[in-house]
């Protein structure tokens, strides 16, 4: 049956297959690159409006993830790596997420695809908005995770809640999409519905019982699978969760993450689903006629990743049926032998979840989760402005060089924070090797060490523990009592580091900050300080305490 037509944006960045996790990496920028050579030669180019997407600046990206680490991406490179995480305890924890060479254009081409799609489809200019380079759901405000480093999705669908009340995400892959369920886990203006692989599987999350908080309770739905899940069974579970979910939520546009791992025979996935099976949740959302988008995301197995692709870019344009399953002759077209057809076929796995009957009981569970939501929340939407406050007052445009003294400031303060990270090593190598720290180690500390942070692993699917940043660096002179540190270091008792609570003082004789080594070589000139050293107090008047600048140059 032919499927009626839709305006549908393709948004494409060419350069976004030369980008390369490293060697041996499972991630493959490249597929998008395959994936486009395939709709190319389909000739499905010309049915579509083809757009390359403004690229995301830095300050957009900071509308979900924080500064520090924005700015973390934006000049980390594989040489500074471990200088700049800590060796591997913040922005990047595992091996996972390497920081590999131009990383941060690689996520400015893939959020600046996902944003440019939520922009035209809330303006109206098309129907069905696709980004192959989005679907990057496990990253984090503060880090990456499971490949992932921008979060373009929530920031995608944080520039459509601009215009639109309502939002439905809805993530295919194989692994749960926590970082967006994340973001939105407090919100009834954004339902998460994610159909993925639950049990000793990346990333430990998703289960039933995962259901949103406060405002958003009941607005995270979690549908758990287990391993070798077929057409038929994973259909069966799809189709009346999502007509449950639009009948209940009625959103105005859907986010429908593609992620191809759950294709059979994928490199990290588990299921068993076919090109057909994966694309009729594509079919089957479209035919509801509302605002979709569709992103990318997971999928290891390059040639049927493409595949896949392709063909759900043929389901959106409504063509599946006349597209030839005999694949085209493209730059590609020996990778994808022996047969060279567009096709994924199944494989012979079990599919637990007929075996032990879990389908029918999650199935009917999720179902009452939904049935017991309120109807569709409303939203009063006002006028959106244009523009932020910032661009309408000029602000990151014209702006005027930092002065003599901003420069000389930001020198300082780099100065203090590299002084103070070296003190803080040396005084931790001193502390392990003391013989009151081994001491302290026989019989226990008293004080109460809160446990490492855990973060499982993509490739492995194992737990591991990343040490906190307060059980390394002890203390690294930010507000810590720098005269006891001794006598912590003899405890084995690592203080915590404050930021921003500098032990360098302003001194008002010489009219100039001092940091912690200048200050412990002036005598303290205070009535308390003469009595205990035992000199006479002479109180200055002020003329004497006024030094010249010149003069102390």
């Amino acid at each position: 049956m032919q499927m009626s037509k839709r305006r549908v944006s393709y948004f494409y960045d060419p350069d976004v297959g030369s980008f390369t996790y490293g060697l041996g990496h499972l991630m493959k920028p490249q597929r998008m690159r395959i994936t486009h050579e395939l709709v190319s030669a389909y000739g499905m180019l010309d049915k579509m409006h083809v757009l390359r997407p403004k690229r995301s600046s830095a300050e957009t990206m900071t509308r979900f993830h924080t500064d520090e680490y924005i700015h973390f991406l934006s000049t980390v490179t594989p040489e500074t790596a471990q200088e700049l995480t800590g060796h591997n305890q913040r922005f990047l924890l595992l091996d996972d997420n390497p920081a590999f060479e131009g990383v941060f254009e690689f996520c400015s081409i893939s959020a600046g695809g996902s944003i440019a799609a939520a922009q035209r489809l809330a303006s109206g200019a098309t129907d069905i908005a696709i980004n192959w380079a989005g679907g990057l759901h496990h990253a984090k405000k503060h880090e990456a995770s499971g490949f992932c480093y921008i979060n373009d999705i929530v920031l995608g669908i944080l520039e459509l809640l601009r215009s639109v009340p309502r939002v439905l995400y809805v993530d295919i892959d194989c692994h749960h999409g926590d970082g967006v369920e994340e973001a939105f886990y407090t919100t009834d203006r954004v339902m998460t519905c994610s159909f993925h692989k639950f049990g000793e599987y990346f990333p430990g999350t998703g289960t039933l019982s995962d259901r949103g908080h406060g405002r958003g309770k009941g607005y995270a739905l979690n549908v758990p699978l287990r391993d070798g899940i077929t057409d038929e069974s994973y259909r069966s579970v799809f189709e009346p969760v999502i007509d449950k979910i639009l009948e209940v939520f009625q959103p105005s546009v859907i986010v429908l993450q593609c992620g191809a791992d759950s294709l059979s025979g994928d490199k990290l996935g588990c299921f068993n689903l076919t090109m057909q099976g994966h694309a009729h949740c594509v079919q089957y959302i479209r035919a509801r006629n509302i605002p979709l988008i569709l992103l990318g995301g997971g999928g290891y197995t390059v040639k049927n990743v493409a595949r896949a692709w392709a063909y759900e870019t043929a389901c959106a344009l409504g063509i599946e049926n006349d597209i030839d399953p005999n694949l085209p002759w493209n730059e590609y077209f020996e990778w994808f032998g022996p047969r060279y057809r567009l096709e994924v076929p199944g494989n012979n796995m079990d599919d637990l979840n007929v075996t032990d009957g879990s389908l029918d009981r999650i199935r009917m569970t999720a179902l009452q989760h939904l049935s017991e939501l309120q109807p569709a929340p409303s939203v009063g939407l006002q006028d959106v402005p244009r523009e932020s406050v910032g661009q309408h007052l000029g602000l990151g445009r014209d702006q005027d060089k930092p002065d003599e003294l901003d420069e000389r400031l930001a020198q300082h303060t780099r100065f203090v924070y590299r002084l103070q990270e070296t003190t803080a090593s040396d005084e931790s190598d001193e502390d392990m090797y003391s013989d009151d720290s081994l001491s302290s180690r026989r019989h226990g500390s008293r004080r109460h060490v809160r446990s490492n942070k855990k973060r499982m692993s993509v490739l492995t699917n194992q737990f591991f523990d990343v040490p906190r940043a307060d059980d390394i660096y002890h203390d690294l002179g930010c507000g810590g009592d720098h005269g006891a540190g001794a006598g912590a270091g003899a405890k084995g008792v690592a203080s915590k580091r404050r930021f921003f609570q500098s032990k360098a003082r302003w001194d008002t004789r010489s009219e100039r900050v001092l940091i912690a080594r200048e200050l412990s070589a002036i005598p303290d000139t205070t009535l308390a300080g003469v009595m205990g050293s035992g000199r006479n107090y002479v109180p200055l008047d002020e003329e004497e305490m006024e030094v010249d600048e010149e003069d102390e140059g």
